[in-house]
């Protein structure tokens, strides 16, 4: 049974005219009338009463009506989910942030996923430092990380996204302040608050290695994971942090922040796990490619002078 010989059925029955039924379907009456005998021998029984004066349903003709109408509107209903595939991209993508790094691209990112595919859902899970993302990437438990590069992993890829300079907050009247400009090595012997050790924090390999090079450990005080409770810590006068630039519209109203001369720049990313693909993965990489137009895909998470510059320019 073909669709055609469905449809021909469904017009003259409605039409109860075969001229007439002709016309809508731009045939001639002859093939029609071939095309409903076809359908009558594939049932075994005729499908209308025919006369010179008119046209009539048989019984086997009304039975045969509600299921034509239902299969054909399926059909149609079919079709169109089909085609719409070409349009619209399907999925659930499982997203992590950490807090530190994302407070302006992770908004600017969900609202553009939000807006150009509205039927992949984004599942949040927050509060994964760096370290643990990319773990969690690898291991295929997540579609998609906003991390602190470098990173390392032969299976995750990036792409460049943001690069902050990084500033010492403190609380009001605290003697760093008195300076314009804070040197890397005014932080020896200051207590700071930051990101747990243990957790792949990028701020905090950071803070640990510019130290480093500037000839002391720092000094940690606190550590701990929630931006918002090392700001607090910071208030309560236990302690200096470094955080991105990102982080400054959340300061509490007794803390200021002051630029570090010769602290390395923070450098956040999307990361993938390039060897697990899906079309709702790829449809929202393109889209992040545009709207961070001056990040750098990246599977060498070593960083480069290109994509620094390239990110700069942000």
């Amino acid at each position: 049974m073909e669709t055609r010989w469905l449809e021909a059925f469904l017009t003259v029955a409605e039409e109860l005219h075969f001229g007439r039924a002709a016309e809508r379907l731009h045939v001639g009456q002859s093939p029609l009338s071939q095309t409903v005998r076809k359908l009558e021998k594939e049932v075994g029984a005729e499908l209308f009463d025919r006369s010179t004066r008119s046209v009539a349903l048989t019984s086997a003709g009304h039975a045969l009506l509600p299921h034509a109408r239902q299969v054909l509107e399926e059909l149609q209903l079919a079709t169109s989910a089909v085609r719409s595939t070409g349009q619209d991209v399907y999925g659930r993508l499982r997203v992590s942030f950490s807090g530190a790094l994302n407070h302006r691209t992770v908004p600017q990112f969900t609202r553009a996923v939000r807006a150009r595919f509205p039927q992949i859902e984004l599942e949040f899970v927050d509060r994964l430092l760096s370290g643990e993302a990319v773990h969690r990437l690898e291991q295929g438990q997540l579609d998609l990380a906003f991390i602190g590069l470098p990173y390392r992993s032969p299976d995750v890829e990036s792409l460049m996204i943001a690069v902050e300079d990084n500033y010492l907050v403190a609380y009001r009247g605290h003697p760093l302040l008195q300076h314009d400009v804070i040197e890397v090595a005014q932080l020896q012997n200051e207590p700071v608050i930051c990101p747990p050790r243990d957790r792949g924090s990028t701020m905090r390999e950071t803070l640990t290695s510019t130290c480093h090079t500037h000839g002391f450990p720092p000094m940690v005080a606190q550590e701990v994971l929630d931006p918002f409770m090392i700001l607090s810590l910071v208030d309560a006068g236990l302690g200096v942090a470094i955080v991105p630039e990102g982080m400054l519209h959340i300061l509490p109203s007794s803390v200021e922040h002051r630029p570090v001369e010769n602290y390395p720049p923070l450098r956040s990313a999307l990361g993938w796990n390039g060897t697990r693909r899906t079309e709702a993965l790829d449809a929202v990489l393109d889209l992040a490619r545009s709207v961070f137009p001056a990040g750098t895909t990246d599977t060498d998470p070593s960083p480069t002078p290109s994509s620094r510059s390239s990110a700069s320019n942000a």
